[in-house]
């Protein structure tokens, strides 16, 4: 009867395997590195460093303020608008552009006049106040 052959395989040893690496990194990226090197002295030689680790050193404080200051309601009101308007900018268009007689019955709604007001109102308004800048006894 045939005996198994041995297989002696030997243990992994990850760190050595990362030493290794890393002992081969600076040859393989020497120029990456250099570059680092160059962003890392104008980050510290701008205060940027100084910077960050003070923000991190007090992250505590500063995230306490952030939270107080977005819970105002103007900034509850800005938040919302914001997220409006990137809804508003997100709708996608139809693939084929409506006609204007489409168009024609589409402003016939009540809604759409609402609209139109509110535009020609905001135009009214800029206008008059360009006028006002117009004006030769404005100060």
């Amino acid at each position: 009867m045939a005996k198994p052959i041995p297989l002696g395989i030997p243990p992994r040893d990850p760190r050595a395997e990362l030493r290794d690496r890393l002992d081969r990194a600076p040859d393989a990226h020497a120029e990456a590195i250099l570059a680092a090197y160059d962003v890392l002295q104008q980050l510290y030689d701008q205060g940027v460093l100084d910077i960050v680790r003070g923000g991190l050193a007090a992250k505590d404080a500063v995230l306490g303020t952030l939270v107080s200051d977005a819970n105002t309601p103007t900034a509850i009101r800005v938040m919302r608008n914001l997220l409006f308007g990137s809804r508003i900018l997100n709708v996608q268009g139809p693939a084929k552009p409506p006609g204007l007689w489409t168009l024609f019955r589409r402003m016939q709604s009540e809604d759409s006049r609402r609209g139109l007001s509110a535009a020609v109102d905001f135009l009214e308004s800029f206008g008059r106040h360009l006028r006002s800048l117009d004006e030769p006894d404005h100060p």
